[in-house]
């Protein structure tokens, strides 16, 4: 099998890194990668339940609802550059007002809604743009690296926080966190993240571009599919993750084990995007969405069990850690593929909705099983169900429409034939 294409990254690789480190360090990870640790701090200060502390991600998912789309029709109408670059800025200073929180739930949850809604920018609808501009045969392993943001953040979250909490306390350790967009993130967007054109030119260039309108997308039953897909999936992979440090204490694991284990998520998950966007440009989508699917549902199928070893929740954390992040290159591979890239960043965003519902209530409804039943088996036997059938229903998307598998310079294998 002959593989071309990474002549691309030649040119590439500042736009691959920028939305790297942006993606990294903004709304996708860090509050899933740090509410866990600090679930603990504020049910100690302010007398809440683990479930009302979870609730704060549930919340955003409201403003993702609108910030999501409109973040996508911004950057179609002002760059995914502009949009990207004050996202960032409002992200981080609005992430810092959680340490400021003082006890009421309200306010605790308006932080949130606030943090979701100015930090949609910061999701991969704006950074793979320029991604998907740049890349053609090597589109998906171009997608997995800068997904590998989400990761490398993951890796060092927990010990930093592990840092950050002794020596400044939790208030501190949230400021300390708020910071690292501003630091990091922000200087690699505006000197190596460039769009192919300006927002005219692109404007002007996607109207002639093969694809679909989101108008038109969202008359074909694929776009449904893909969208009824995420619910589920979406709620299995992102319910666990912010729980994990309490799945690992229900079962009975000290405090620097449960540190040492949950830092395997970010650390399996740098390979995951690698390995995940490679195999995207190999073979059929669907089919690798499937496998990849398969891994996390075995993670809770162990979880789930009695009598948790420190070997089967390692091997647990390293399988959904592999496949957590992958969701969002596979959405964004599956867009360009099925539907062009006309309407890239309007379908794309109003897909990320249907995400942001599943995530965004997953870890409420992990939070608020525990309350209830004192133990997390239910909730994760249902994440084994969701998982398999999502990934089951994705083999019914057929060919690629815009993109085919049997192109030379793809060098992947054939795909099975559908109805359009």
């Amino acid at each position: 099998m002959r593989v071309a294409g990474y002549s691309e990254f030649k040119t590439g690789w500042p736009v691959v890194l920028s939305a790297l480190l942006g993606i990294g360090l903004g709304l996708s990870p860090l509050p899933f990668y740090t509410i866990g640790v600090f679930a603990p701090y504020f049910v100690k200060t302010f007398g809440w339940t683990f479930g009302q502390v979870m609730a704060g991600i549930t919340v955003t998912t409201g403003s993702v609802l609108i910030g999501g789309p409109l973040a996508g029709m911004l950057a179609a109408k002002y760059g995914a550059r502009r949009v990207a670059i004050i996202s960032l800025v409002l992200f981080a200073v609005s992430f810092m007002g959680l340490a400021f929180s003082t006890g009421s739930l309200p306010l605790y949850y308006a932080t949130w809604a606030l943090v979701a809604f100015v930090g949609s920018g910061t999701l991969p609808i704006t950074w793979t743009v320029a991604v998907n501009q740049r890349f053609e045969a090597r589109k998906g392993l171009a997608l997995g690296i800068s997904m590998m943001g989400t990761g490398l953040f993951g890796f060092f979250a927990k010990p930093l926080l592990a840092w950050l909490i002794p020596t400044f306390g939790w208030r501190g350790a949230y400021i300390g966190v708020a910071i690292l967009p501003l630091a990091i993130a922000l200087p690699a967007a505006l000197l190596l993240y460039r769009e192919v054109d300006t927002p005219r030119a692109a404007q002007t260039r996607l109207a002639a571009a093969p694809g679909q309108t989101l108008g038109q997308a969202l008359g074909q039953w694929r776009f449904w599919l893909i969208a009824l897909v995420l619910l589920p999936v979406s709620f299995a992979l992102a319910g666990p993750l912010p729980n994990m440090e309490n799945i690992l204490k229900t079962a009975g694991f000290s405090a620097s084990t449960i540190v040492k284990l949950a830092s395997l998520i970010g650390l399996s998950a740098l390979t995951g995007r690698l390995i995940g966007g490679w195999l995207l440009d190999l073979f059929w989508a669907p089919a690798i969405a499937l496998l990849l699917f398969l891994l996390p549902s075995l993670s809770c199928y162990l979880l789930s069990q009695p009598g948790l070893t420190t070997s089967k929740a390692m091997i647990s954390i390293i399988l959904i850690g592999f496949t957590v992040g992958v969701e969002y290159d596979l959405v964004a591979y599956l867009v360009a593929r099925y539907f062009g890239m006309r309407g890239y960043t309007a379908i794309y965003g109003l897909l990320y909705v249907f995400f942001a519902i599943g995530a965004g209530v997953g870890p409420l409804v992990f939070g608020w099983s525990y309350d209830q039943t004192h133990s997390y088996r239910l909730i994760l036997e249902i994440a084994v169900a969701s998982l398999l059938i999502g990934g089951l229903a994705l083999l019914t998307l057929g060919r690629y429409r815009y993109g085919r598998l049997d192109q030379p310079e793809l060098a992947v294998a054939e795909a099975p034939a559908a109805a359009a």
